[in-house]
């Protein structure tokens, strides 16, 4: 892999992890373009580890609050508690079907039929966002939000477009649903990483190309966060879920 790759891969990385775009997807699509065959398990990891310093940093007076009070009961207790219990079903799912999922449905085709279909969900829950929707997230909104992350296991699909969208389904306003997701990101990407390295471990390499992709992805993603909790009260779902069904046209005319 070449510096000017790791730099792009972490890039991607970066803003499509928090972007509701898809960033396996994405990722998936920029191998193919490179041509990538080597192994890339420790970039992976690397990629994911940049990302979860992001969320850690940007986060890091939340998690504070949620740390000391997670017994307590009071909001940050009980929103510290919620994201645990919110966290076990996508967990659970990626252990069962994990590797069945990597070894059969990652593929451009899959992840353009992920990208449009979620596109449409996306434009369809954006429309019937009201005034009514509230701040404060539930424990059954919290719940449908953690089911959401299952989906989010098939290429294409988008961890934070899932949960994004299904908070909004749910009833929360559009910048806490943004929140709840990130926050929600922080276990799961963590626990993707951990997974990676007690699976695979023995056999990653380090490298430049490593430490590159991994402080790009830490920037991008510090952007990334920063963008989208700035302007999905103004814009909304709309302009990443038209973004995601043009991709997917492209994707499918490439595959013809």
């Amino acid at each position: 892999m070449s510096i000017i790759e790791a730099l792009v891969l972490g890039l991607v990385q970066g803003l499509t992890e928090f972007i509701p775009v898809s960033s396996s997807g994405h990722l998936l699509l920029a191998h193919e373009l490179f041509g990538t065959t080597e192994s890339t398990l420790a970039f992976d990891v690397a990629l994911h580890v940049g990302t979860l310093l992001a969320l850690i940093l940007f986060f890091r007076k939340d998690l504070w609050k949620l740390a000391k009070n997670v017994l307590e009961k009071n909001a940050e207790g009980k929103l510290a508690r919620l994201l645990i219990i919110a966290t076990i079903p996508a967990a659970i799912a990626g252990f069962l079907f994990g590797d069945y999922i990597d070894d059969n449905l990652r593929s451009p085709l899959v992840v353009a039929l992920s990208l449009a279909i979620m596109g449409v969900i996306m434009l369809v829950v954006d429309r019937k966002v009201t005034p009514e929707n509230k701040a404060e997230v539930t424990t059954k909104q919290g719940m449908i939000v953690g089911f959401a992350q299952i989906a989010a296991l098939i290429p294409g699909i988008s961890r934070s477009g899932a949960t994004m969208t299904a908070g909004i389904f749910s009833g929360l306003d559009r910048k806490q649903a943004a929140k709840f997701s990130f926050l929600l990101a922080i276990p799961i990407i963590a626990g993707s990483a951990l997974g990676i390295l007690l699976k695979d471990g023995d056999s990653l390499n380090i490298g430049s190309e490593l430490f590159i992709g991994m402080i790009t992805a830490f920037a991008s993603g510090l952007f990334a966060i920063r963008f989208m909790l700035g302007i999905i009260a103004k814009v909304g779902l709309k302009p990443f879920a038209y973004y995601r069904i043009v991709l997917a046209l492209i994707v499918f005319v490439t595959l013809l």
